[in-house]
Protein backbone atom coordinates (compact mmCIF):
# COMPACT_ATOMS: atom_id res chain seq x y z
CA UNK A 1 0.00 0.00 0.00
CA UNK A 2 1.61 3.18 -0.93
CA UNK A 3 2.12 5.46 2.73
CA UNK A 4 3.97 8.28 1.86
CA UNK A 5 4.56 10.25 -1.57
CA UNK A 6 6.87 12.90 -2.86
CA UNK A 7 5.61 14.58 -5.66
CA UNK A 8 7.74 16.48 -7.82
CA UNK A 9 7.96 19.30 -10.69
CA UNK A 10 9.55 17.39 -14.06
CA UNK A 11 10.23 20.43 -16.18
CA UNK A 12 11.45 24.19 -15.19
CA UNK A 13 9.10 25.06 -12.35
CA UNK A 14 5.21 26.37 -12.78
CA UNK A 15 4.11 22.64 -13.70
CA UNK A 16 0.53 22.57 -11.18
CA UNK A 17 2.03 21.29 -8.12
CA UNK A 18 0.06 23.02 -5.74
CA UNK A 19 -2.84 22.00 -7.28
CA UNK A 20 -2.28 18.63 -6.94
CA UNK A 21 -0.45 18.19 -3.68
CA UNK A 22 -3.75 20.00 -2.43
CA UNK A 23 -5.81 17.53 -3.97
CA UNK A 24 -4.05 14.55 -2.51
CA UNK A 25 -3.53 16.16 0.50
CA UNK A 26 -7.66 15.10 1.41
CA UNK A 27 -6.29 11.26 2.02
CA UNK A 28 -2.88 12.19 3.87
CA UNK A 29 -2.37 13.58 6.80
CA UNK A 30 1.22 15.15 6.60
CA UNK A 31 2.66 17.66 4.09
CA UNK A 32 6.55 18.76 4.24
CA UNK A 33 7.91 20.89 2.13
CA UNK A 34 11.81 20.59 1.48
CA UNK A 35 13.78 22.80 -0.25
CA UNK A 36 13.50 26.56 -1.87
CA UNK A 37 12.25 29.42 0.14
CA UNK A 38 9.65 32.28 -1.43
CA UNK A 39 10.87 32.27 -4.58
CA UNK A 40 8.38 29.15 -5.22
CA UNK A 41 4.83 29.79 -6.31
CA UNK A 42 1.75 27.45 -5.98
CA UNK A 43 -1.35 28.19 -6.81
CA UNK A 44 -4.50 26.49 -5.80
CA UNK A 45 -7.96 27.03 -6.77
CA UNK A 46 -11.23 25.96 -4.08
CA UNK A 47 -14.56 26.91 -4.57
CA UNK A 48 -13.84 29.79 -6.65
CA UNK A 49 -11.33 31.57 -4.53
CA UNK A 50 -7.90 31.23 -6.00
CA UNK A 51 -4.86 31.10 -3.13
CA UNK A 52 -0.75 31.32 -3.85
CA UNK A 53 1.18 29.78 -1.44
CA UNK A 54 5.02 30.74 -1.38
CA UNK A 55 6.29 29.22 1.94
CA UNK A 56 3.22 27.58 3.60
CA UNK A 57 3.19 23.52 2.34
CA UNK A 58 -0.14 23.25 -0.14
CA UNK A 59 -1.88 21.09 2.38
CA UNK A 60 -2.76 23.81 4.83
CA UNK A 61 -5.84 24.61 3.43
CA UNK A 62 -7.13 21.17 4.67
CA UNK A 63 -7.83 21.97 8.51
CA UNK A 64 -7.11 17.85 9.64
CA UNK A 65 -3.48 18.30 7.44
CA UNK A 66 -0.06 18.58 9.99
CA UNK A 67 2.42 20.99 7.69
CA UNK A 68 5.95 21.09 7.65
CA UNK A 69 9.24 23.29 6.67
CA UNK A 70 11.80 21.22 6.81
CA UNK A 71 15.92 22.28 7.50
CA UNK A 72 16.73 22.17 3.98
CA UNK A 73 14.09 25.60 2.98
CA UNK A 74 15.50 29.20 3.47
CA UNK A 75 13.12 31.24 5.02
CA UNK A 76 12.37 34.76 4.34
CA UNK A 77 10.51 35.70 8.23
CA UNK A 78 8.82 38.86 6.77
CA UNK A 79 7.29 37.04 3.70
CA UNK A 80 6.57 33.65 5.60
CA UNK A 81 4.65 36.22 8.50
CA UNK A 82 2.82 37.85 5.46
CA UNK A 83 1.88 34.57 4.03
CA UNK A 84 0.47 33.01 7.33
CA UNK A 85 -1.05 36.57 8.29
CA UNK A 86 -3.10 36.42 5.30
CA UNK A 87 -4.39 32.69 5.13
CA UNK A 88 -5.19 33.25 8.80
CA UNK A 89 -7.42 36.35 7.86
CA UNK A 90 -9.25 33.85 5.70
CA UNK A 91 -10.29 31.32 8.63
CA UNK A 92 -6.78 28.67 8.22
CA UNK A 93 -5.91 27.55 11.94
CA UNK A 94 -1.55 27.48 12.01
CA UNK A 95 -2.04 26.69 16.11
CA UNK A 96 -0.63 22.89 16.64
CA UNK A 97 -0.46 21.91 13.00
CA UNK A 98 2.51 23.91 11.33
CA UNK A 99 5.71 23.47 11.80
CA UNK A 100 9.45 24.86 11.11
CA UNK A 101 12.51 23.31 11.00
CA UNK A 102 15.25 24.67 13.93
CA UNK A 103 17.83 23.84 11.38
CA UNK A 104 16.09 26.02 8.15
CA UNK A 105 18.65 29.07 7.39
CA UNK A 106 17.22 32.55 7.08
CA UNK A 107 17.45 35.05 4.60
CA UNK A 108 18.31 38.46 5.56
CA UNK A 109 17.48 42.09 4.27
CA UNK A 110 20.83 41.74 2.78
CA UNK A 111 20.32 38.39 0.81
CA UNK A 112 17.90 40.41 -1.14
CA UNK A 113 19.99 43.26 -2.21
CA UNK A 114 23.00 40.84 -2.73
CA UNK A 115 20.58 38.84 -5.25
CA UNK A 116 18.82 41.94 -7.14
CA UNK A 117 22.43 43.93 -7.53
CA UNK A 118 23.76 40.77 -8.65
CA UNK A 119 21.64 39.64 -11.03
CA UNK A 120 21.71 42.96 -13.15
CA UNK A 121 25.36 42.28 -14.07
CA UNK A 122 24.75 38.28 -14.49
CA UNK A 123 21.58 37.73 -15.90
CA UNK A 124 21.02 34.79 -14.88
CA UNK A 125 16.86 35.31 -14.16
CA UNK A 126 16.66 35.32 -10.72
CA UNK A 127 13.47 36.02 -8.50
CA UNK A 128 15.19 38.46 -6.26
CA UNK A 129 14.26 36.75 -3.11
CA UNK A 130 17.57 36.39 -1.68
CA UNK A 131 17.31 32.64 -2.46
CA UNK A 132 20.87 32.04 -3.75
CA UNK A 133 22.94 34.07 -1.57
CA UNK A 134 21.12 32.89 1.75
CA UNK A 135 22.09 28.53 0.51
CA UNK A 136 25.80 30.52 -0.03
CA UNK A 137 26.21 31.30 3.55
CA UNK A 138 24.70 28.12 4.48
CA UNK A 139 27.10 26.04 2.61
CA UNK A 140 29.94 28.60 3.73
CA UNK A 141 29.19 27.84 7.49
CA UNK A 142 28.11 31.21 8.51
CA UNK A 143 24.28 31.38 7.74
CA UNK A 144 21.76 32.47 10.72
CA UNK A 145 19.56 29.77 11.46
CA UNK A 146 15.52 29.69 12.61
CA UNK A 147 17.20 28.19 16.22
CA UNK A 148 19.05 30.82 16.44
CA UNK A 149 15.83 33.09 17.09
CA UNK A 150 15.90 31.84 20.49
CA UNK A 151 18.13 34.06 22.02
CA UNK A 152 18.83 37.34 19.86
CA UNK A 153 21.18 39.15 22.28
CA UNK A 154 23.67 36.07 22.00
CA UNK A 155 23.13 35.81 17.88
CA UNK A 156 23.77 39.47 18.03
CA UNK A 157 27.47 39.47 17.43
CA UNK A 158 27.49 36.84 15.12
CA UNK A 159 25.16 38.45 12.78
CA UNK A 160 27.02 41.84 13.10
CA UNK A 161 30.11 40.44 11.02
CA UNK A 162 27.85 38.54 8.81
CA UNK A 163 26.12 42.13 7.78
CA UNK A 164 29.51 43.68 7.19
CA UNK A 165 30.32 40.76 5.32
CA UNK A 166 27.92 41.40 3.40
CA UNK A 167 27.91 45.16 3.16
CA UNK A 168 31.64 44.48 1.85
CA UNK A 169 30.47 42.98 -1.02
CA UNK A 170 27.44 45.24 -2.08
CA UNK A 171 29.79 48.27 -1.54
CA UNK A 172 33.14 47.12 -3.31
CA UNK A 173 32.13 44.51 -5.77
CA UNK A 174 28.60 45.56 -6.48
CA UNK A 175 29.00 49.83 -6.25
CA UNK A 176 25.72 49.45 -4.21
CA UNK A 177 24.43 50.93 -1.39
CA UNK A 178 25.21 48.88 1.96
CA UNK A 179 22.21 47.77 4.17
CA UNK A 180 21.75 49.20 7.27
CA UNK A 181 22.51 46.79 10.50
CA UNK A 182 19.73 48.13 12.67
CA UNK A 183 17.32 47.28 9.80
CA UNK A 184 18.22 43.40 9.64
CA UNK A 185 18.29 43.11 13.23
CA UNK A 186 14.63 44.61 13.48
CA UNK A 187 13.32 42.26 10.93
CA UNK A 188 14.64 39.57 13.35
CA UNK A 189 13.04 41.19 16.04
CA UNK A 190 9.66 42.22 14.75
CA UNK A 191 9.52 38.63 13.45
CA UNK A 192 10.92 36.83 16.54
CA UNK A 193 7.49 35.36 17.33
CA UNK A 194 7.53 33.05 14.27
CA UNK A 195 10.34 31.33 16.76
CA UNK A 196 8.41 30.98 19.56
CA UNK A 197 5.20 29.77 17.88
CA UNK A 198 6.52 26.91 15.33
CA UNK A 199 10.08 25.95 16.26
CA UNK A 200 10.26 22.14 15.88
CA UNK A 201 13.06 19.75 16.20
CA UNK A 202 11.29 18.73 12.93
CA UNK A 203 13.38 14.78 12.39
CA UNK A 204 12.33 13.92 15.61
CA UNK A 205 8.63 14.61 14.79
CA UNK A 206 9.09 12.67 11.14
CA UNK A 207 10.46 10.18 13.12
CA UNK A 208 6.99 9.50 15.56
CA UNK A 209 5.12 9.82 12.27
CA UNK A 210 6.59 7.44 10.40
CA UNK A 211 6.38 5.04 13.31
CA UNK A 212 2.89 5.61 13.61
CA UNK A 213 2.30 5.16 10.01
CA UNK A 214 0.83 8.64 9.39
CA UNK A 215 0.69 9.22 5.31
CA UNK A 216 2.66 11.79 4.31
CA UNK A 217 3.26 14.00 1.11
CA UNK A 218 6.66 15.67 0.30
CA UNK A 219 6.03 18.80 -1.67
CA UNK A 220 9.01 19.83 -4.00
CA UNK A 221 8.89 23.23 -5.35
CA UNK A 222 10.35 24.97 -8.40
CA UNK A 223 11.08 21.80 -11.00
CA UNK A 224 13.31 19.09 -11.15
CA UNK A 225 14.98 21.28 -14.41
CA UNK A 226 16.11 23.49 -12.06
CA UNK A 227 18.17 21.77 -9.57
CA UNK A 228 21.61 22.56 -9.03
CA UNK A 229 23.30 19.70 -9.94
CA UNK A 230 21.17 18.04 -12.54
CA UNK A 231 19.21 21.18 -14.15
CA UNK A 232 20.58 23.51 -17.11
CA UNK A 233 23.26 24.99 -15.34
CA UNK A 234 24.32 27.92 -14.54
CA UNK A 235 20.50 28.75 -15.41
CA UNK A 236 19.20 26.88 -12.36
CA UNK A 237 17.94 27.69 -8.85
CA UNK A 238 20.42 27.17 -5.16
CA UNK A 239 18.64 24.06 -3.98
CA UNK A 240 18.65 20.42 -5.08
CA UNK A 241 14.69 19.54 -6.31
CA UNK A 242 15.61 16.76 -7.61
CA UNK A 243 14.35 13.41 -5.08
CA UNK A 244 17.74 13.78 -3.55
CA UNK A 245 16.34 17.09 -1.86
CA UNK A 246 14.03 15.54 -0.29
CA UNK A 247 16.33 13.37 1.76
CA UNK A 248 18.63 15.80 3.12
CA UNK A 249 16.16 18.58 3.22
CA UNK A 250 14.28 16.24 5.90
CA UNK A 251 16.45 14.02 7.03
CA UNK A 252 14.48 11.24 6.33
CA UNK A 253 15.93 8.20 4.42
CA UNK A 254 15.01 6.76 1.01
CA UNK A 255 13.17 4.11 2.17
CA UNK A 256 10.69 5.50 3.56
CA UNK A 257 9.17 6.99 0.09
CA UNK A 258 6.58 4.31 -1.23
CA UNK A 259 5.69 6.33 -4.44
CA UNK A 260 7.45 9.60 -6.32
CA UNK A 261 4.74 11.39 -8.63
CA UNK A 262 6.17 13.84 -11.54
CA UNK A 263 4.06 16.55 -12.54
CA UNK A 264 4.47 17.69 -15.74
CA UNK A 265 2.60 20.31 -18.13
CA UNK A 266 1.12 18.77 -21.44
CA UNK A 267 3.18 21.23 -23.21
CA UNK A 268 6.46 23.78 -21.18
CA UNK A 269 7.07 26.76 -20.07
CA UNK A 270 9.99 28.36 -18.71
CA UNK A 271 10.37 31.87 -16.87
CA UNK A 272 13.69 33.44 -16.90
CA UNK A 273 16.82 32.89 -19.35
CA UNK A 274 18.35 29.48 -19.93
CA UNK A 275 18.41 26.91 -22.60
CA UNK A 276 14.79 25.83 -23.88
CA UNK A 277 15.28 23.59 -27.13
CA UNK A 278 11.29 23.43 -27.61
CA UNK A 279 10.80 27.33 -27.08
CA UNK A 280 7.91 28.78 -29.93
CA UNK A 281 8.22 32.50 -31.58
CA UNK A 282 5.22 32.13 -33.05
CA UNK A 283 1.14 32.45 -32.76
CA UNK A 284 1.13 29.20 -30.81
CA UNK A 285 3.56 30.57 -28.15
CA UNK A 286 0.97 33.32 -27.87
CA UNK A 287 -1.93 30.92 -27.94
CA UNK A 288 -0.20 28.75 -24.81
CA UNK A 289 0.68 31.90 -23.13
CA UNK A 290 -2.85 33.65 -23.43
CA UNK A 291 -4.95 30.10 -23.00
CA UNK A 292 -2.23 28.86 -20.20
CA UNK A 293 -2.06 32.48 -18.14
CA UNK A 294 1.19 31.79 -18.22
CA UNK A 295 2.68 34.39 -15.99
CA UNK A 296 5.13 33.74 -13.06
CA UNK A 297 2.91 32.92 -9.37
CA UNK A 298 6.23 34.77 -7.53
CA UNK A 299 7.42 37.27 -10.12
CA UNK A 300 4.58 37.68 -12.28
CA UNK A 301 7.16 37.67 -14.88
CA UNK A 302 5.66 36.09 -18.54
CA UNK A 303 6.79 32.44 -19.29
CA UNK A 304 8.37 31.53 -22.25
CA UNK A 305 6.07 28.46 -24.25
CA UNK A 306 7.05 25.65 -25.92
CA UNK A 307 5.63 21.84 -27.33
CA UNK A 308 6.47 19.09 -24.55
CA UNK A 309 9.82 17.52 -24.95
CA UNK A 310 9.69 13.91 -23.77
CA UNK A 311 13.46 13.34 -24.77
CA UNK A 312 14.24 15.90 -21.76
CA UNK A 313 11.55 14.16 -19.45
CA UNK A 314 13.06 10.83 -19.59
CA UNK A 315 16.08 12.07 -18.55
CA UNK A 316 14.91 13.60 -15.56
CA UNK A 317 12.85 11.58 -14.80
CA UNK A 318 15.73 8.60 -14.07
CA UNK A 319 17.10 10.97 -12.00
CA UNK A 320 13.75 11.24 -9.97
CA UNK A 321 12.83 7.32 -9.95
CA UNK A 322 9.67 8.52 -10.72
CA UNK A 323 6.96 5.53 -10.49
CA UNK A 324 3.64 7.64 -11.84
CA UNK A 325 2.93 10.93 -13.64
CA UNK A 326 0.79 13.72 -13.55
CA UNK A 327 0.19 15.68 -16.90
CA UNK A 328 -1.50 19.41 -16.06
CA UNK A 329 -3.07 21.69 -17.99
CA UNK A 330 -4.36 19.44 -20.68
CA UNK A 331 -7.52 21.55 -21.43
CA UNK A 332 -5.10 24.48 -22.01
CA UNK A 333 -4.61 22.26 -25.52
CA UNK A 334 -8.09 22.52 -26.47
CA UNK A 335 -7.80 24.89 -29.29
CA UNK A 336 -4.67 23.91 -31.32
CA UNK A 337 -5.14 22.31 -34.62
CA UNK A 338 -2.07 20.17 -34.32
CA UNK A 339 -0.24 19.69 -31.29
CA UNK A 340 3.78 18.45 -31.65
CA UNK A 341 5.71 16.72 -29.06
CA UNK A 342 9.80 16.68 -29.18
CA UNK A 343 10.89 12.55 -29.56
CA UNK A 344 15.11 13.01 -30.11
CA UNK A 345 17.15 15.99 -30.88
CA UNK A 346 18.95 15.99 -34.50
CA UNK A 347 22.81 16.38 -34.47
CA UNK A 348 22.50 20.70 -33.72
CA UNK A 349 20.41 19.51 -31.22
CA UNK A 350 17.40 20.82 -32.28
CA UNK A 351 13.92 18.92 -31.86
CA UNK A 352 12.65 16.27 -33.74
CA UNK A 353 8.60 16.72 -33.31
CA UNK A 354 5.98 13.59 -33.68
CA UNK A 355 2.50 15.55 -35.03
CA UNK A 356 -0.36 14.75 -33.24
CA UNK A 357 -4.41 16.19 -34.76
CA UNK A 358 -5.80 18.03 -32.22
CA UNK A 359 -9.12 17.59 -30.21
CA UNK A 360 -10.32 20.84 -31.09
CA UNK A 361 -13.25 20.34 -28.25
CA UNK A 362 -13.42 21.71 -24.44
CA UNK A 363 -12.43 19.05 -22.10
CA UNK A 364 -12.29 20.82 -18.42
CA UNK A 365 -15.98 19.21 -17.57
CA UNK A 366 -14.45 15.67 -18.37
CA UNK A 367 -14.50 13.47 -15.31
CA UNK A 368 -12.57 9.85 -16.51
CA UNK A 369 -10.21 9.01 -18.95
CA UNK A 370 -12.06 7.20 -21.37
CA UNK A 371 -14.83 9.94 -22.13
CA UNK A 372 -11.77 12.22 -23.01
CA UNK A 373 -11.27 12.88 -26.72
CA UNK A 374 -9.96 9.96 -28.66
CA UNK A 375 -7.47 12.45 -30.12
CA UNK A 376 -6.40 13.32 -25.84
CA UNK A 377 -6.37 10.05 -25.21
CA UNK A 378 -3.85 9.55 -28.09
CA UNK A 379 -1.73 12.01 -27.04
CA UNK A 380 -1.39 10.61 -23.33
CA UNK A 381 -1.42 7.06 -24.02
CA UNK A 382 2.11 8.27 -26.17
CA UNK A 383 3.55 9.77 -22.88
CA UNK A 384 3.05 6.86 -21.54
CA UNK A 385 4.79 4.10 -24.11
CA UNK A 386 7.41 6.63 -24.74
CA UNK A 387 8.35 7.56 -20.94
CA UNK A 388 7.58 3.92 -19.88
CA UNK A 389 5.55 5.12 -17.00
CA UNK A 390 1.85 5.65 -15.61
CA UNK A 391 -0.11 8.65 -16.26
CA UNK A 392 -2.17 7.86 -13.18
CA UNK A 393 -3.58 11.78 -13.04
CA UNK A 394 -4.45 13.97 -15.85
CA UNK A 395 -5.17 17.58 -15.03
CA UNK A 396 -8.04 19.47 -17.05
CA UNK A 397 -8.51 22.81 -15.32
CA UNK A 398 -7.23 24.56 -12.08
CA UNK A 399 -9.95 23.91 -9.58
CA UNK A 400 -9.80 20.19 -7.15
CA UNK A 401 -12.67 18.87 -9.24
CA UNK A 402 -11.38 19.33 -13.03
CA UNK A 403 -9.16 15.95 -11.84
CA UNK A 404 -9.29 13.00 -13.96
CA UNK A 405 -7.45 9.89 -11.98
CA UNK A 406 -6.48 7.30 -14.40
CA UNK A 407 -5.42 4.15 -12.56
Amino acid sequence: MVQNTLILGLQWGDEGKGKIVDALAENSEVVCRFQGGHNAGHTIKVDGEEKVLHLVPSGILHPSIDCVLGNGLVLSLRALSEEILELEQSGINFKDRFYISNDCCLILPTHIQIDKVRDKSEGIGTTGKGVGPAYEDKVARRAIRFGDLKDLSFLKPKLKILVEYHNKILMHLYDSDPVPFKDVEEELVEHQKLYDKFHTPTQELLSEWVQDNKKIIFEGAQGSMLDIDHGTYPYVTSSSTTAGGLLTGLGIGPKYIDSILGITKAYTTRVGEGPFPTELFDENAKQLAKIGHEFGATTGRPRRCGWLDLKALEKIMFVNSVTSLCITKLDVLDRFKEIKICIDYDENQDPIYKTFIGWKTQISNIKTFTDLPKEAQEYILFIETYLRCPVDIISVGPSRDQTIYKS
